[in-house]
């Protein structure tokens, strides 16, 4: 399997409260639509820790999983990846975002 993980950041002016749940509500039906992707898990930073001085550095994560490279490929080609990026819009600040294509090697299980 490989694994996408797309690291981000809210938009400006948006409360982590309203990041959350949009990301979750609406965002999510959407990436969820993704051809070829076999599990789609959101990674919410915890919310007692914006209450410390120093600020979180990202927003959160989201992991996709696709069965190979070609599957990822194919996927980035599908209307499905330009609604679900053209979303992003709405609540992510893309200048403090980045992603990674992994291949998962296990630990501990």
């Amino acid at each position: 399997m490989v694994k996408l993980i797309y690291v981000f950041t809210r938009k400006p002016g948006m409360s982590v409260e309203e990041f959350q749940r949009y990301w979750r509500e609406e965002h999510g039906p959407i990436a969820a639509r993704i051809p070829g992707v076999r599990r789609y898990v959101q990674c919410h930073v915890l919310p007692e820790l914006y209450e410390r001085d120093e600020q979180p550095a990202y927003d959160g994560a989201a992991e996709l999983w696709f069965d190979d490279l070609d599957a990822l490929r194919q996927a980035f080609r599908s209307p499905e990846v330009l609604a679900a990026r053209e979303n992003e819009a709405e609540f992510i600040d893309h200048s403090r975002s980045f992603l990674i294509i992994t291949e998962e090697k296990l630990v501990v299980e």
